[in-house]
């Protein structure tokens, strides 16, 4: 049996180092809903690898500073 991988993230920190972003604003500037961004940033919700490169360019950090997998 395949454990299920896990993917963390710093989304949430992320957005507030960055003027207290709102989940709808970042869901705006990625195409997404603000309920997407809140699955997105409580782990239940993986990204498609698109997606994941879009939320680092808002932050204009690398990939890796965003996502982690452990």
């Amino acid at each position: 049996m395949v454990k299920p991988t896990t993917i963390t993230n710093r989304i949430r920190a992320l957005r507030f180092e960055h003027g207290e972003m709102t989940q709808a604003e970042l869901g705006k500037q990625i195409g997404m809903t603000r309920q997407t961004v809140i699955a997105i940033e409580q782990s239940r919700y993986s990204p498609s690898l698109e997606t994941a490169f879009r939320i680092a360019q808002v932050f204009g950090v690398p990939l890796d500073h965003v996502f982690q997998y452990n």
